[in-house]
């Protein structure tokens, strides 16, 4: 187990983008890391609009921001109840914040 545990939180469009780039040369530098993308907001749309399947495994998508703008995650992405939540808990487990 890896004893480098890092969050991305991404809000925005570009923060989503800033996001994957951040986790694959995270990955790239530190295989052993584990990392997750959080997106909500705007960032929920991008995802949707612009898979990225060398980033997608990492990111969970805010089920709030799904129902708040009426989106459909068809492309099947892992969701997480709500960003907010997910983003305190990981902190709380002692995972590494960063927003992107």
């Amino acid at each position: 187990m890896s004893s480098l545990h890092v969050v991305l939180h991404a809000p925005t469009a570009d923060g989503l983008a800033r996001a994957r780039r951040n986790a694959l040369n995270l990955v790239k530098a530190r295989p052993e890391a584990e990392v997750l993308i959080v997106a909500n907001g705007a960032a929920v749309v991008a995802a949707l609009e612009t898979p990225d399947p060398a980033s997608d495994t990492w990111l969970r998508l805010c089920r709030n921001t799904l129902v708040a703008q009426n989106l459909s995650n068809t492309a099947g992405l892992k969701e997480i109840e709500a960003a907010v939540v997910t983003l305190a808990e990981l902190q709380a487990q002692g995972w590494a914040y960063i927003r992107a």
